[in-house]
Parts: C-alpha cells; sequence; structure tokens
C-alpha cells in the first residue's frame, strides 16, 4: 500500500497489488462559471411589444408637417401672396389636427395598411389592431375584461356553504 492506496498485503487477493488508476473516474470540476442572464428585452424574440403612442403621434405630426410644406411650395408656385399662404396653411393645418384628434378618439393612429417594415410601432400597432378583431370574430375575452366579469357574476346557490343549504341538501 503506497500513499494510503490499495491494499495491505497482496496475499489472498489474487492479484499482484499492483494499483492502476480507474478510466472511468470523471473529476468533479473546481472551476465555477457564471452564467449570464438576459438583459432587459432580450429573450423576447416571439412577443410582440405594445407601439409607443408617443411615436406615433410624433409620426403623424411629421406626416401633417409634410402635408403642410407640400401645400406651401404649391401654392408659392401659383404666385398666392405670403398672407394668403399662411391663412390658408392655418386652415388645412386645423383641418388635419381636427381629422387626427378624431381618429384618437378611435385609437387610430395607424395611416394607411402599407406601412413600412422600419416604422415597428406601426407595424405592431397595425398587428395589434389586427389581433383584435380577430379576437373579436373568435370570441376570445381578453384577461382583463375576464377579470372584470368574474367580479359581476354572483356564486350559484349550489356553491353556498352555510348551514341553512347544507341541511336542505341533506333532507332531499
Amino acid at each position: 500500500m503506497y500513499n494510503g492506496v490499495g491494499i495491505q498485503t497482496p496475499r489472498g487477493s489474487a492479484t499482484n497489488g499492483y494499483v492502476q488508476r480507474s478510466r472511468f473516474f470523471v473529476k468533479p470540476k473546481t472551476n465555477t462559471y457564471s452564467i449570464k442572464g438576459f438583459a432587459p428585452g432580450q429573450g423576447t424574440a416571439g412577443v410582440t411589444r405594445k407601439p409607443n403612442k408617443e411615436i406615433l403621434e410624433h409620426d403623424l405630426k411629421r406626416l401633417i408637417q409634410l402635408k403642410i410644406v407640400v401645400l406651401e411650395e404649391k401654392l408659392m408656385d401659383q404666385g398666392y401672396t405670403d398672407a394668403e399662404i399662411a391663412e390658408k396653411l392655418d386652415e388645412t393645418r386645423k383641418s388635419l389636427e381636427s381629422k387626427h384628434n378624431e381618429d384618437l378618439g378611435d385609437n387610430a393612429l395607424v395611416f394607411s395598411e402599407k406601412v413600412s417594415e422600419t416604422q415597428t410601432h406601426q407595424v405592431s400597432a397595425l398587428k395589434q389592431r389586427q389581433m383584435e378583431t380577430l379576437k373579436a370574430a373568435l370570441g376570445i375575452i381578453s384577461d382583463a375584461d375576464r377579470e372584470e366579469k368574474r367580479g359581476d357574476v354572483e356564486a350559484p346557490c349550489f356553491l353556498d356553504n352555510s348551514a341553512d343549504s347544507r341541511k336542505r341538501r341533506r333532507k332531499m
């Protein structure tokens, strides 16, 4: 026996006492590796995020301003005076903003069905509207509506655990 490994004497063991190392022994790893968790927003590949309403409103305001600039150039080419141009621009701005405010009442911030892929908030708003129409068509209730309905419904009488109801059930 060397270093406390092996048998005291090979006598009677039917071996010569030579100790070999076990080739199937796997040493446990002493090094521990720290695993990084997900960063915020990472790992949400299939989940669609809600569109940011402020960004959608800003895009709509930019669209309104673009229409006004195009109209201004057209009026300048036609030879209107600066006062007439300013007056017509104010009228169109007010009409476009009133139309914009009506759209806000309906929560319809998507400008059209044709949306650029780079406008991710418009794409997600369009997708959200499509999912709402699909849920309405299939009769799927959202979690918030389900919780609201649970609060309105009273418990049926057979779920009443009072002593009177127990006595009535025993008599039947």
